[in-house]
């Protein structure tokens, strides 16, 4: 079945500005100012560091920058609030002034978000979905950015232990279904909210596979979706090498999520991924992709 193309949303509205919407995605680069995120925990601990990294990936044809400064890979230690703060506001201040394109904050802390937007940021990240802190969505109320909101089974301290679906496509397409309604009920026009399945967030391996296949799906949604795959452990598993690079994996995932019409691709390689759609959309991968 055919998707009415003129019934999918046509901007992100991020409040001071609009982030227009095609088939190719819009391409999120991942800044973690953290000592133990999964893939590059440590990397760009240092604020200077992490700043050049951000503007590097705007170079390189980011559209959005996304600063995080608590890992939430699998059984990851908690950090408090003003630990975050000391993490990310120092990137987001020089970064404020520095670079043309939005900055998103990865938290699920009402007070880092708040902060995060005070000095520039213009969308809120939050990977449990505006369920980790009840006074989130007061601030994304009051603050008028752009919100993206994740889905999530447990936490990051347990969500790998025994993820269980009865059918995980059908039940993480009524929870998003029921945070859009929820943000619409608190008044955040649909047009600022971006929805995320969760790849790998209290998922297994055949979870993120049978949702990768069912992005589709989750277009009907009417909000943008955000794909977060990148260099994610399915992937090694996918391909049966503990060593495996997952660069080469993680484009071929981008791929075949933007041809279903995945919104924002939330990558670490943004050059090669910018690179690969290029390309894909030169050859005319959407061109022949099903709508």
């Amino acid at each position: 079945m055919f998707r009415d193309v003129a019934s999918q949303p046509q901007v992100w509205n991020l409040g001071r500005r609009q982030l227009p919407l095609s088939r190719r995605p819009l391409v999120m680069g991942i800044v973690n100012v953290t000592p133990d995120s999964f893939s590059d925990g440590g990397k760009h601990r240092d604020a200077e560091v992490a700043v050049a990294t951000a503007i590097a990936m705007q170079n390189d044809g980011a559209d959005i920058i996304d600063i995080g400064g608590e890992s939430t890979r699998p059984y990851s230690d908690v950090v408090d609030v003003e630990e975050e703060l000391d993490r990310v506001m120092p990137v987001i201040e020089s970064l404020a002034g520095k670079i043309a394109i939005p900055i998103s904050i990865d938290t699920s802390k009402s007070a880092v978000a708040a902060a995060a937007v005070q000095a520039g940021a213009e969308i809120i990240n939050d990977v449990t979905g505006f369920d980790g802190d009840p006074a989130m969505v007061g601030v994304a109320v009051q603050s008028g950015v752009g919100v993206c909101v994740m889905h999530m089974q447990g936490n990051p301290q347990t969500m790998q232990d025994a993820p269980t679906y009865e059918n995980v496509v059908d039940e993480i397409h009524a929870y998003l279904m029921a945070r859009r309604d929820l943000c619409l009920a608190a008044g955040i026009s649909i047009d600022r909210v971006c929805l995320d399945p969760g790849i790998g967030f209290g998922k297994t391996h055949e979870h993120n596979l049978t949702l990768l296949k069912a992005t589709r799906r989750f277009t009907d949604l009417g909000c943008p979706i955000l794909i977060g795959h990148s260099r994610k452990g399915f992937i090694r598993k996918m391909l049966g090498d503990d060593a495996a690079d997952l660069t080469a994996g993680t484009l071929g995932v981008t791929l075949a999520v933007a041809a279903a019409g995945a919104n924002v691709i939330r990558v670490h390689d943004v050059r090669e991924t910018v690179q690969a759609l290029t390309l894909f959309e030169a050859s005319g991968g959407f061109d022949k992709a099903k709508l």
